[in-house]
């Protein structure tokens, strides 16, 4: 039957269809992604932004989508399942953030910089210097390094890769935990250098202050530890981008085993 001959109820909702699981699991995404899913980011751009790629990505998929019945139960539920895998590969890609700025926050704990914090109403708290200069960070050169083209591209062909309508247990949704473990383990690999200079230092006060009571070693200790501690800061940051590069590839060779077997 040609296309002019279908009913107008039929083209609809295979028009609708076409754009409206793009669209769902589009904002989703942008609501848990790191940058768009910032507060300084408002509701209505990041809906403006899933509607304007929902509608470039559907003539790529036409046919390929189940229809959207809006008054029956199945289609509230392949609306839900989009929203879950929006933010699952959301909070995927904030892994790589969570990364360095826990390794900020370490940082911070180990040069007695802990008390010098700054408001942060993205997460309604107290947020360390050191960890918000290290997430910075990672903006910039997730940015500079086309890291949120690559993450729009993996976006756009999960929908390939896991259709609307699929099942969830065709995810492999241990790589979830897998990157949640990767987060803490890469925070403490890079902080680690920093740690055990500044555990050095300590012990050596420790010494000195058990050889020498009488020298005041706190009134000199503080100085000289975060002095030590600014210079294990300079060089963790001049490793990070070498070793970004690497992260990055971490965390997208997770997000593709999570769809690995869909």
């Amino acid at each position: 039957m040609a296309l002019w001959q279908l009913p107008a109820a039929e083209l609809l909702a295979g028009w609708f269809s076409q754009w409206w699981w793009p669209f769902v699991r589009f904002t989703a995404a942008f609501w848990a992604m790191p940058l768009l899913g910032d507060y300084r980011v408002t509701v209505r751009l990041r809906l403006v932004l899933g509607f304007l790629l929902a509608l470039l990505v559907a003539p790529m998929l036409q046919g390929q989508l189940p229809p959207v019945d809006p008054l029956s139960p199945a289609t509230l539920l392949l609306s839900l399942g989009q929203i879950l895998f929006g933010l699952l590969f959301g909070f995927g890609v904030q892994c790589l953030f969570w990364l360095l700025g826990l390794t900020g926050h370490v940082l911070a704990q180990q040069m007695g910089l802990a008390m010098a914090v700054v408001n942060d109403p993205l997460h309604g708290g107290n947020a360390p210097v050191v960890g918000e200069l290290m997430t910075l960070l990672c903006g910039l050169l997730f940015l500079t390094l086309n890291g949120h083209l690559v993450a729009l591209d993996l976006l756009v062909d999960s929908l390939r890769r896991w259709p609307p309508g699929s099942s969830l247990y065709d995810l492999d949704l241990s790589q979830i935990w897998h990157l949640v473990a990767w987060c803490f383990s890469g925070a403490l690999a890079l902080a680690f250098p920093a740690m055990v200079a500044m555990l050095l230092v300590n012990l050596a006060f420790g010494v000195m202050n058990r050889t020498a009571p009488a020298f005041n070693i706190f009134s000199l200790g503080f100085p000289l530890s975060m002095l030590v501690g600014l210079f294990a800061l300079l060089l963790t940051l001049s490793g990070v981008p070498g070793r970004y590069m690497e992260l990055v590839e971490n965390l997208f060779d997770g997000l593709n085993r999570l769809m690995g077997s869909a």
